[in-house]
């Protein structure tokens, strides 16, 4: 435990700090797995929360909860998730 005035307060802002991160990662987690879990059966739904998907994302990349190039990589790869559940199935 710390001793100093400064060094508790510091620990109570790291605490919020890794809540607000926390909540924004299981968000995250939630809305991307809704995403896949609808890309299989109902495409239409899939195409409306793509965007969605894109925006988490880019809170995350913008709280340095993510670095900005994972998120691009990841956005990436649940677009071309979509584009293959959409295309014409031989």
């Amino acid at each position: 435990m710390p001793q100093r005035k400064t060094a508790v307060k510091d620990l109570k802002k790291n605490r919020a700090r890794q809540m607000h991160n926390l909540d924004i990662k299981s968000a995250l987690r939630k809305t991307v797995k809704e995403f896949v879990a609808t890309t299989a059966s109902d495409e239409k739904k899939a195409k409306e929360l793509l965007p969605l998907v894109y925006k988490k994302f880019d809170k995350a990349a913008k709280g340095n909860i993510m670095h900005k190039k994972t998120a691009a990589r990841r956005k990436s790869r649940y677009a071309k998730l979509l584009n293959a559940a959409q295309a014409p199935k031989a």
